[in-house]
């Protein structure tokens, strides 16, 4: 097989299992709240991850870290898996599936802006259209197919979706200054995770073990949306000779994961939902089209 042709197998793959996600979370949900879902699905992502690292002999870099680096990594678990999840499914546990899924597609919006922030970068007028593209967007599937209207419903979910993309960007802004294996770097991430999210459960839930059908799309989640996608998207990115074109790839999967809501949840899909989700992927394409130009 051509190194072309593995590329985009891999590609496939990735984005048909980060299209499900939104399908998991929600069966899952039926069967347990978003703590104890997201306790699950890390704790098998990391099990996951461990165990390609042992498969790649790579597991003792694990113990050669300095403290500094061990500290990081504390850190960058709190922001992913545990305070973006923590945000995203329970904005899950509110929305029906089809306005919480586009909605967290915001985050290459809000890396931006978040750049010009924390890292000085300078904010031009193409990222401002940008951004205010993709916030219509998000204000469109907030109508959930009514007409143009000040009234928007369920907020709290609508903030809690948009708001776990913040989160996801200062987690990536991070993680760039971190030169570590990506593996390497998210194992740890999870390890430290499941600590966090054991004392989110303690105080904030009652331990039990769901039915088997929650464990089963709990785990589903840990091995494809946290894990065994993420490996096979790194293994896309390095083979591939142009990594860009890969990347974009990856905002076809919202479109295939309002496909998957409709057959398998049963949910309508609302117009509103379908153009927000066009307005917020033409704002991400706004930004990177210009700012490639400018960089030319």
């Amino acid at each position: 097989m051509k190194p072309a042709q593995k590329v985009y197998i891999l590609v496939l793959f990735a984005i048909m299992f980060w299209s499900t996600a939104a399908v998991a979370f929600k069966i899952a949900l039926q069967y347990m709240d978003f703590i104890h879902l997201l306790f699950f699905s890390a704790l098998s992502s990391f099990l996951v991850l461990l165990t390609i690292l042992f498969i790649q002999n790579q597991y003792k870099e694990l113990f050669s870290y300095s403290k500094k680096q061990y500290l990081y990594s504390l850190i960058l678990g709190f922001l992913n898996p545990f305070a973006y999840y923590m945000v995203l499914l329970k904005a899950y546990s509110i929305l029906p599936a089809q306005l919480a899924q586009p909605l967290n597609y915001t985050w290459p919006i809000m890396l931006v802006l978040l750049s010009a922030l924390l890292l000085k970068q300078k904010l031009n007028i193409i990222s401002l259209l940008a951004a205010f593209v993709s916030f219509f967007g998000v204000y469109l599937i907030s109508l959930r197919g009514a007409s143009f209207s000040i009234d928007i419903q369920q907020p709290v979910g609508i903030l809690l979706a948009t708001g776990s993309s913040v989160i996801w960007a200062l987690f990536w802004i991070y993680n760039i200054k971190d030169k570590r294996s990506e593996i390497q770097k998210l194992t740890l991430s999870f390890f430290f995770s499941v600590f966090f999210i054991g004392f989110a459960l303690f105080f904030f839930s009652d331990f039990q073990i769901p039915e088997f059908k929650g464990i089963l799309a709990a785990v589903y989640t840990g091995f494809f949306e946290m894990s065994i996608t993420y490996v096979l998207w790194l293994k896309a990115l390095k083979l591939a000779k142009r990594s860009d074109k890969i990347s974009n790839l990856v905002f076809i999967s919202p479109f295939f994961s309002l496909l998957w809501i409709h057959l398998i949840l049963g949910e309508n899909i609302y117009n509103t939902t379908i153009y927000g989700l066009i307005f917020i992927i033409s704002g991400i394409f706004i930004q990177q089209i210009f700012s490639k130009s400018a960089k030319a």
